[in-house]
């Protein structure tokens, strides 16, 4: 069976400006339309910046959401500390937050797109995939309509999970390193065998990382890419 995939490219901000031209260039194989951009809304945006998000979308690359600061606040609960530790650092920002909170920032992150003239995607990701404590039924009343987490894709309109592999490359160290390359190609494995999307996820630095090297190999792996709307309940 060939293998599809979702391609993302995760953090995208002014500060990222330059790391994710380049990657857009090194990914010029794929459609735009497959390649969705995760925009971080609170931060420096100039308008030299603005408009360049305004010309990748004229281009065709969906702009999600992603958060808002990419910061979150010191962590207080065990399973906030924890996860800081092992997967997310300093960026789960959800994990700082109630259900109010974080359906407010959501809103926030959302309106910010339509404030500066720019058509947001119908996903929002939060950062390091953790969504934090909202229940699923209170995401419908939310503007998006798709919630990508480590285990796959929500889809709050239809409230039906999409459970689909995930590969990425953010390796800064050895543990990592090894930790990835155990998980993704369990997650490729597990593509293969059940005939699922593989979410191929990017971060600007990943090409100066540990894993650099596999990162344009993995998109190479790929038959075909997707959109994220275009998910179907064959992958359920």
């Amino acid at each position: 069976m060939s293998l599809a995939g979702l391609v993302s490219i995760h953090d995208v901000m002014p500060e990222t400006r330059e790391r994710v031209a380049d990657l857009l260039e090194r990914l010029a194989a794929v459609p735009p339309e497959h390649v969705t951009l995760l925009v971080v809304p609170g931060k420096d945006w100039r308008d030299v910046d603005l408009d360049w998000l305004r010309d990748l979308a004229a281009r065709g690359y969906p702009l999600a959401g992603h958060g808002w600061r990419h910061r979150c606040d010191p962590p207080k609960s065990l399973h906030h500390r924890l996860h800081s530790a092992l997967i997310s650092r300093d960026v789960a920002e959800h994990l700082s937050l109630d259900a109010a909170g974080i359906a407010a920032l959501i809103r926030d992150c959302h309106r910010w797109f339509v404030e500066h003239g720019l058509t947001p995607s119908p996903l929002y990701v939060p950062p390091a995939w953790a969504l934090g404590a909202i229940d699923r039924h209170a995401l419908a009343a939310l503007p998006f309509r798709y919630f990508e987490t480590l285990g796959g894709v929500y889809d709050a309109r239809e409230r039906r999970f999409h459970r689909l592999p995930l590969v990425g490359f953010e390796a800064d160290n050895a543990w990592r390193a090894a930790s990835l390359t155990v998980f993704n190609h369990w997650n490729l494995g597990m593509a293969r065998a059940f005939g699922r999307p593989l979410r191929v996820s990017i971060h600007p630095g990943d090409l100066s990382l540990r894993l650099g090297g596999q990162v344009l190999p993995w998109i190479g792996r790929l038959a075909r890419t997707e959109r994220y709307p275009d998910l179907t309940p064959a992958t359920d």
